[in-house]
């Protein structure tokens, strides 16, 4: 049985992607091991940045053990990977307008939808924006129409 864990990103640029989700989270790193990895904790969800370049930089720093498998050890070369954009972070938010006035007051992101609704047997709303390593996130919330939006 698993009973913890996190979703770390490989960031092609650490500080960059760590600033980038200090504003958007409004907080501070709950951990952080060195300039290596960047852990925010909060309610239900654990999101965590991880310095693609340290441990090539770093090698001092870091003991491995182990076979050595391309795929998932080469951080660099992960880090330079072109974003398929097939993971979407979902976020949520008790006021989602005011929360896109907030990220689109605060120029983060990039690439920020409108307010969109879908309806697939649960209806919502949400905007959709690119982090600085082009990773899709998903911001849903409860939103009222001010009428006039899609015709």
């Amino acid at each position: 049985m698993i009973t913890s864990g996190s979703i770390y990103l490989i960031s092609n640029d650490f500080d960059k992607s760590v600033h980038f989700y200090k504003l958007l989270f409004e907080r501070d790193v709950t951990a952080q091991n060195m300039n290596r990895f960047a852990q925010f904790g909060m309610d239900g969800l654990c999101l965590s940045i991880m310095n693609g370049y340290f441990d090539s930089e770093n090698s001092d720093k870091v003991v491995t053990r182990g076979k050595v498998y391309e795929e998932y050890d080469d951080c660099v070369k992960i880090a330079k990977m072109q974003n398929t954009g097939k993971i979407v972070i979902n976020l949520s938010s008790d006021d989602l307008k005011k929360e896109y006035d907030r990220i689109c007051a605060l120029g983060i992101g990039s690439s920020i939808t409108e307010i969109r609704y879908i309806n697939a047997r649960n209806p919502y709303y949400y905007f959709s924006m690119k982090d600085p390593d082009d990773n899709t996130i998903e911001i849903t919330g409860s939103y009222v129409e001010t009428g006039g939006e899609w015709g």
